[in-house]
């Protein structure tokens, strides 16, 4: 009775591989790779789709944040507005590594393109997806795209993209990568059934005056908002800002209310030394994190947020998300305290790090980011709380208690990172009018070119210990200078280094290849008292 049985069925091995086979008819699987941003870096996601028999769903797994999960209905509209019919299966999603939390709305075209293509074999090595998808099925770009294709490429792991066309206005910054601009997702379609991935060939040319240098080629624009004539008087703090604009060094200045401070912080922003084009793209990276278009100019950003600032907005937080403060969007530039003892105490002392080690890491419980804050630190401060102790014609009202206080919200350590203190001299009718911005612009531009020319990567203000060796050589005589100062006044590695550099920065506006015994002394002369 059973020898009956099976001679009318399969074998049973025969039955088991049939169902095996037609199992795998009924899943198909696809991917396409995307990416999304864990803190200031971009990590590759593989974007993966199957269809199965079951009730009819869509479903998005691996960690993926709510504007990833509103992206279902965003590519429902767009694929049904373009007369796409959704097979009766259950579509599953998964973005891959599924340990890692992904957000933004840019993942909208790699779904859509799965579930478009689901019966056809998707085989496009090393071709990234990115976009936004509008109801109607345009194609859109979002702020953390630049950002996570300028990541991708500095990482080396980019070479062609398809991106939406209207993106491309700030995307063609980014040389080395072949971008497939698209405006539909029906013209994205067509691309992968055709597999005619032609770039784009949109080129951008920056309108600034371009210095080459060691076959480097660094840009600078001449952008002067507020000229440095209107300042009248202040010799000394000017100079001082010419030295501090040289070398991007730290610089502190003290005086009573209305003697030009201010003014003079809003100038130095203006005749900053040029940049690398790497720099400007990590500028714009910064900005596009923050919400807002950055232009491409050739000008270091300046930002000048009020002492009533948290802890948070100065260098960046959240709950959830830890994101980008001041710090992060001065980089490469000059970040700016007004009023500088009025500002916490917490803010003053975790700003150590930033400008000792030119980063900055913000720890949360649900994440951890590391950033870049290469800043030029300028900072404005009265001598007591009345702003009056400097002044010949007006009483100080503040008692001596006050003053200490006042005084004692800036502690050593933080001090010992500025590089150049300069008390500020009481306005006088007899002031006049001395240098203009676009001559001190020169005078920066062609230190500048001596300090790139010595082979230095980073300007004088920002030398590293044994940097400080190797570029600032000292003539025995400014020696002997320097040693008998720190006999004198009991000069700190970090003071000695500082006097070092900000004595190198004369010296390159003096172009001179030494630095002179005039120099050092002009350096020790800014040296904190």
């Amino acid at each position: 009775m059973s020898q009956n049985n099976h001679s009318g069925n399969l074998p049973p091995k025969e039955d088991s591989n049939k169902q095996q086979a037609k199992k795998k008819e009924q899943t198909i699987v696809n991917y396409l790779t995307c990416a999304t941003l864990d803190g200031l870096s971009a990590k590759i996601i593989e974007v993966e789709a199957t269809f199965t028999k079951g009730l009819p769903g869509f479903a998005v797994v691996g960690l993926a944040s709510s504007d990833i999960q509103e992206a279902k209905e965003r590519v429902k509209s767009a694929l049904l507005t373009n007369d796409f019919v959704f097979p009766p299966l259950k579509i599953t999603v998964n973005l891959s590594p599924s340990d890692l939390k992904k957000s933004g709305t840019h993942f909208d075209l790699s779904i859509a393109l799965l579930n478009a293509l689901n019966k056809e074999s998707i085989e496009e090595e090393g071709l990234f997806v990115f976009g936004e998808l509008g109801l109607n099925g345009r194609v859109k770009s979002s702020s953390t795209l630049f950002p996570i294709i300028l990541s991708l490429k500095e990482q080396g792991v980019l070479k062609r993209a398809i991106v939406p066309k209207e993106a491309m206005q700030h995307l063609s910054h980014i040389a080395g990568v072949d971008f497939i601009a698209v405006e539909t997702l029906s013209e994205a379609i067509r691309l992968f059934k055709s597999k005619n991935f032609t770039a784009s060939t949109t080129q951008f040319s920056y309108q600034a005056e371009q210095l080459t240098i060691d076959k480097r080629t660094y840009y600078d624009v001449e952008d002067i908002e507020s000229d440095f004539s209107d300042v009248k008087g202040q010799g000394v703090a000017k100079r001082a800002a010419l030295i501090a604009a040289a070398g991007m060094h730290n610089y502190l200045m003290e005086g009573n209310p209305g003697c030009g401070k201010s003014m003079i912080a809003k100038r130095l922003k203006d005749i900053l030394p040029p940049l690398l084009e790497e720099e400007m793209l990590s500028i714009a990276k910064h900005q596009f994190l923050d919400g807002t278009v950055p232009d491409f100019k050739a000008k270091r950003p300046m930002r000048s947020p009020h002492h009533t600032a948290t802890s948070a907005s100065i260098f960046g937080g959240g709950s959830h998300t830890a994101r980008i403060g001041e710090v992060a969007l001065a980089h490469k530039g000059m970040l700016f305290f007004d009023e500088l003892p009025h500002f916490s105490k917490n803010i003053l002392e975790a700003l150590r790090e930033p400008l000792q080690d030119r980063r900055v890491n913000i720890s949360r419980v649900n994440s951890k980011v590391e950033y870049d804050a290469d800043i030029m630190f300028v900072a404005a401060m009265n001598p007591c709380p009345c702003g009056n102790a400097l002044s010949k014609k007006r009483a100080c009202r503040c008692s001596e208690q006050e003053v200490k206080r006042y005084k004692n919200r800036l502690s050593d350590p933080f001090l010992d990172r500025i590089d150049l203190f300069v008390v500020m001299q009481e306005v006088s009718a007899d002031d006049k009018k001395d240098s203009s911005s676009k001559e001190l612009k020169r005078m920066v531009n062609q230190a500048f070119k001596m300090q790139k020319e010595r082979g230095q990567e980073r300007l004088n203000g920002k030398l590293k210990e044994d940097e400080v060796e190797t570029f600032c050589s000292v003539s025995v005589e400014a020696e002997k200078i320097l040693f008998s100062a720190i006999e004198r006044f009991g000069l700190s590695h970090r003071s000695i280094g500082s006097i070092k550099k900000v004595a190198r920065s004369i010296a390159d506006l003096d172009a001179s290849k030494t630095i002179e015994k005039k120099h050092l002394l002009e350096a020790l002369s800014y040296r904190r008292r």
